[in-house]
């Protein structure tokens, strides 16, 4: 019996532990006004490309895109630079190609066709110098973390001091909307950190909404093009719908009136 009363107790425990953490975990996140979301949404290609300048300058120094080529940033759908421009940004980044006719390998600046280039050589050398933590990959990070683009804008947002009683180790800032409040990347953005290409005031907002908006992008870059087939095949189902009604209209009034 004793043993039973123990088992309870601890069952008890740990689903006050539970409810516990959750609700530390639902802190609501930032919201903002994002050009592609609803039925009709798409990109704001200015938003994309400063979104792009944004990874560059700021985070391309540690977060790779391994699943981006340079051509992508001038096809339809995205951020839309004219192919020279994109040709002149990938011409600022050097690949190592080969091996030559010696058989050696040598180093050329990069062409559309090349992927991102990437910021460490391996893992091991992205976690030497970042404090022993990896990165993430930012290709597909908006569709990779629960809460999606407000997610990543609100870290990006959510950086303030520790609350009285909470003790941080060396090299770990606080973070409102961070899982686990920890986070071992310190804040990338301030107000005019960056200047906007285009003129526009770089704020610490801006940069978060512009540069989500790009990673958006690069996690479904298709986006517009379903929103496209979804509106399609919902006008497709209306009518289809109306066809039905009066044709069966039509069938149901013959055979009352032969009744």
């Amino acid at each position: 019996m004793k043993n039973i009363f123990k088992i309870s107790y601890l069952i008890i425990l740990l689903l006050a532990g539970t409810c516990q953490s959750n609700a530390a975990e639902k802190v609501e996140l930032l919201k903002t006004d994002w050009s592609f979301k609803g039925l009709f949404g798409k990109f704001d290609r200015g938003s994309l490309q400063r979104g792009y300048q944004v990874y560059t300058e700021v985070c391309s120094s540690c977060h790779s895109m391994k699943y981006l080529s340079y051509r992508n940033l001038f096809e339809p759908g995205g951020p839309e630079f004219s192919e020279d421009q994109a040709k002149a940004i990938a011409a600022n980044f050097e690949v190592t190609d080969g091996p030559n006719s010696d058989g050696e390998m040598f180093i050329r600046p990069a062409k559309l066709s090349d992927k991102f280039v990437m910021p460490f050589a391996n893992v091991k050398a992205a976690q030497a110098a970042n404090g022993g933590a990896y990165p993430p990959d930012m290709s597909v990070l908006a569709k990779a973390r629960s809460g999606g683009v407000d997610y990543i804008y609100s870290v990006l947002l959510g950086y303030e001091d520790p609350p009285n009683g909470v003790t941080l180790d060396d090299g770990v800032y606080y973070n409102k909307y961070m899982y686990g409040n920890n986070i071992k990347m310190s804040e990338p953005l301030s107000d005019n950190l960056i200047e906007y290409r285009d003129g526009t005031i770089a704020s610490k907002e801006q940069m978060a909404k512009d540069v989500t908006t790009f990673l958006m992008w690069t996690a479904e870059p298709h986006l517009e093009t379903r929103h496209k087939m979804g509106f399609k095949a919902i006008l497709y189902l209306i009518i289809l719908t109306i066809l039905v009604y009066f044709s069966m209209k039509k069938i149901w009034s013959r055979i009352e009136s032969e009744v």
